[in-house]
Parts: C-alpha cells; sequence; structure tokens
C-alpha cells in the first residue's frame, strides 16, 4: 500500500472545517459528517463485537462481520467522496440472505425483547441501534443530497440484521431473551 497519511495532525481542522476526499472543505457541523461518524462508529462497534466473538459458531460469524465491515468503509468513501458508487448490489443481497437464513432457524417473536443476553448479542444490539442512527443520518443527507439507493438499504438491513443476530447468538449460547413486561411489574 502506498504510503497516504503520513502526518495525522495537520491542524487544518482547528477553524471548524475539514476536507473531503475530493479536496471541498465543509463545516464539521455538515449533515455529511454526521453521516461519515456515524457509519464509522458502527464499523468500530462491529469491531468490538468481532472481538468478543469465540465459539466455533461465532467464529464463522466473524468472516461475516468483516465483510460488513468493508461494505460500510465503502459507504464511508461514497460520503467522502460525493457522486461516487463505490457500494454494488449485491453487498445487499449478501446480508438480506444471511438475515433470512439465520431469521429461519429463531422462534417467532411473540412480544418485544430487551437488548440483554451474552456480551456478544448484548454488542449486537449496540450495533443494531447505532445502523439505525447511521441510517436516519444518511436519510436526513439524502434529502438535500441524492446518495446511493443501495447504501440507504444496507444501514436499514444492517439493524435488522443485528438485531437478528443478537437473538441468534443467545440462542446458540442458551440464554433466554429478555422479554418485555410493560407497566405490569
Amino acid at each position: 500500500m502506498a504510503e497516504r497519511l503520513n502526518q495525522i495532525i495537520t491542524r487544518t481542522g482547528d477553524d471548524g472545517t475539514s476536507s473531503l476526499a475530493d479536496g471541498t472543505r465543509l463545516s464539521k457541523s455538515h449533515p455529511r459528517f454526521s453521516a461519515m461518524g456515524d457509519v464509522d462508529e458502527l464499523n468500530s462497534h462491529i469491531g468490538v463485537l468481532r472481538q468478543n466473538l469465540n465459539s466455533p459458531f461465532e467464529q464463522a460469524l466473524d468472516v461475516f462481520l468483516s465483510k460488513i465491515q468493508h461494505h460500510l468503509f465503502e459507504i464511508g468513501s461514497e460520503l467522502a467522496v460525493p457522486g461516487m458508487t463505490f457500494l454494488r448490489d449485491d453487498a445487499l443481497e449478501h446480508i438480506e440472505c444471511w438475515a433470512e437464513n439465520a431469521n429461519a432457524q429463531l422462534p417467532p417473536l411473540k412480544e418485544f425483547i430487551l437488548p440483554s443476553g451474552t456480551r456478544s448479542a448484548a454488542q449486537a444490539h449496540v450495533c443494531r441501534s447505532v445502523a439505525r442512527r447511521a441510517e436516519r443520518s444518511l436519510v436526513a443527507l439524502n434529502q438535500t443530497e441524492p446518495l446511493n439507493e443501495t447504501s440507504l438499504k444496507y444501514l436499514n438491513r444492517c439493524s435488522d440484521l443485528f438485531f437478528i443476530m443478537a437473538r441468534l447468538l443467545n440462542q446458540q449460547s442458551q440464554v433466554q431473551e429478555t422479554y418485555w413486561r410493560g407497566n405490569s411489574q
């Protein structure tokens, strides 16, 4: 890999702006940077989730999660270079297929569940909620600056996928889900 970042501290952002990969400078409060940050945060939380995976079943998830991290980096690249498309439609198909197969292994939901269970399942719930926030950020940006439709759909699927993954991780570890009981208790 060619040397790309040889100076990390640049001081160019001290004025409250930052540059996109194409050189355009924007306020750090611009919705594009919010979306980039939310996608990056999701990617970081997936990294934490991957470190919690130990069993043979969970190690198979590690490979899958690595692919998701690469896809999220592609979404981040699209945000950093407006008008470019990096995420392909087959990425969406890949996670939809996994989610469908994984959900078929789970009992149907009859009640709302609370984020809980094993450490890896709880971290998958964190990924789910951060994915929803990242999706909202992209939707907000898309209202003023059109984005790759596949990227928007991908983040929508990610939150569903991490919900399914949390349930599956608890099931594989034989940990009961915590059901929401409302005001009755």
